[in-house]
């Protein structure tokens, strides 16, 4: 496919066929993938492959409490897990809220998870005394997510980037070994998605590219 065409269809992919991803289309995905920037070239990311059914099923298990207080909030009007504005909603309407299926459905389903980890050892967090939450370190990270899943779509296949078992960090790391140092990232499910998307709906550039301020003119073709 053509990069821009790559760009501009690359979905969120969350319903899965039964066609397997063989060891060989997954590592030409990562061997092109792999070459995403990161902090200094430091290279900090680490890419757990996940193919154990009990284990998918834990991951999205583990998810399961951030999945609930997301869609609580949701049904309260709220902006979900949103780091400036507290939830006001009660932790017992927390914990009857349902989740849909759609939310485990594609880590259960998908014939391949990765679970995507950076070294905090080498990533450069220059934001960590800045009284926000911080986003920086992604920087390290991220880029290679981002080219798996292109890489994926370029094959034929497809997944999303979710983050769902981050706060349940220390459970992850037990399930799959995974050392201290290391920061939970995301977890992708892959596969050959039941339908491709052809046609994305983006906000235009005028509506969030401005010119030399924050408030300066839009900027045109």
């Amino acid at each position: 496919m053509d990069l821009y065409d790559v760009m501009r269809t690359t979905f969120a992919a969350r319903e899965f066929t039964d066609d397997p991803l063989p060891d060989e289309v997954l590592w030409r995905i990562i061997d092109n993938a792999r070459f995403a920037p990161s902090g200094g070239n430091r290279q900090g990311a680490h890419v757990t492959v996940v193919r154990d059914a009990e284990a998918r099923r834990r991951l999205a298990d583990l998810g399961a409490p951030t999945a609930r207080r997301y869609f609580a909030q949701l049904s309260a009007g709220e902006n979900p897990w949103n780091s400036m504005h507290p939830s006001a909603v009660p932790q017992e309407v927390i914990d009857r809220t349902e989740i849909p299926d759609t939310f485990t459905a594609p880590i259960i389903n998908a014939p391949v998870v990765l679970v995507v980890t950076v070294d905090l050892g080498v990533v450069a967090s220059v934001d960590q005394h800045l009284d926000r939450v911080g986003l920086a370190s992604g920087a390290s990270v991220y880029p290679l997510i981002w080219n798996i899943l292109l890489a994926a779509r370029n094959e034929g296949y497809g997944g999303t980037m979710t983050t769902m078992a981050i706060p349940q960090e220390d459970h992850v790391r037990t399930l799959l070994g995974i050392p201290d140092h290391h920061a939970v990232a995301a977890v992708v499910p892959l596969g050959k998605p039941t339908r491709q998307l052809t046609k994305l709906r983006r906000r235009p550039i005028a509506e969030f590219v401005t010119v030399g301020r924050f408030d300066g003119p839009p900027l045109t073709g």
